[in-house]
């Protein structure tokens, strides 16, 4: 009988809606994805049922290595991403970029005409991967601060910029691929 180590092991992610059982796993997944801030494990559980058509999940080998937790901003045709956590067993795959993609091609962002994140300026990792997105589908990007150092956060935290990319229509999205 083979050994676990024995598996052959893919190098292909899953991707898939979450569900309210991983949320434990993408509580630990962002917690060593820093610099992201780590919200309670009860948030995820939260975002993984009300927000599963607007989350990706990623397995690799039945782990979960990869995260993008979204929604549809209320009285608005754009999609939010609020955070994206790629393990570093997962890193190099191009598996945010695939995520990004994967969810705008989700029937409950189908009207989303935007793409919106906020990342702080130091957030190297964060600009590359929706920089390479916006590329990858001949999206424009703009930013601006967004949620300011002292107005919104005390002087507790660098400011947010709002990251907003221009989605093609669906059918050129799709091309894009």
């Amino acid at each position: 009988m083979p050994k676990e180590s024995d598996k052959p092991r893919t190098r292909k992610p899953r991707l898939r809606k979450p569900d309210a059982t991983d949320g434990a796993a993408i509580w630990e997944l962002v917690k060593s994805c820093k610099p992201l801030d780590e919200n309670s494990m009860y948030c995820n559980l939260v975002q993984t049922d009300h927000f599963r058509d607007t989350c990706v999940v990623a397995e690799l080998d039945g782990d979960i290595v990869g995260w993008i937790s979204g929604y549809m901003i209320p009285d608005s045709d754009d999609l939010f991403v609020w955070q994206v956590a790629v393990s570093p067993q997962a890193r190099g795959l191009g598996l945010g970029r695939e995520m990004l993609r994967s969810l705008t091609e989700r029937s409950a962002c189908a009207d989303a005409t935007h793409m919106k994140t906020t990342i702080t300026k130091s957030n190297e990792a964060s600009w590359a991967l929706f920089k390479a997105f916006s590329r990858s589908i001949g999206g424009e990007i703009v930013d601006e601060p967004h949620f300011e150092r002292d107005t919104h956060f005390e002087g507790q935290h660098a400011t947010e910029h709002m990251v907003t990319i221009a989605l093609p229509e669906p059918e050129i999205l799709a091309r894009a691929a």
